[in-house]
């Protein structure tokens, strides 16, 4: 009886066009001229894999009037990128207080988180 009701809402909510969860994110950064994280523009994206959803980072960095974006980290879960004046760092995890302090961690000293985001 419980799975026919997750079918059928399943099947109710594709039919409507409602919003579904994606298997992968992404964070692209335009960091070329940015000396601090709240300079660093970005973009988040969404797939249904690592690449479609860089994809989509890379359009939505773009399109928040970026030029030089590039994808910094591709996550199933969260992720976080960090940065200072000369170092960068990405990290991962299953919650974004996880990816903030990995990527913090792989950044070093000085580094502020610029962009995170979770699935």
């Amino acid at each position: 009886m419980m799975k026919s009701f997750f079918a059928a809402t399943l099947a109710f909510s594709l039919l409507l066009g409602l919003p579904h969860a994606y298997a992968a994110g992404a964070i692209a950064v335009d960091d070329a001229d940015a000396t601090k994280a709240s300079e660093v523009g970005y973009g988040i994206g969404t797939g249904s894999t690592r690449e479609e959803a860089g994809i989509d980072a890379v359009r939505e960095c773009k399109k928040a009037g970026n030029s030089s974006c590039k994808v910094a980290v591709r996550y199933d879960t969260c992720g976080a990128y960090a940065t200072s004046k000369d170092y960068t760092g990405v990290g991962w995890g299953n919650t974004e207080g996880e990816a903030k302090s990995n990527a913090l961690e792989a950044c070093g000293k000085g580094c502020k988180v610029a962009a995170s985001d979770c699935q």
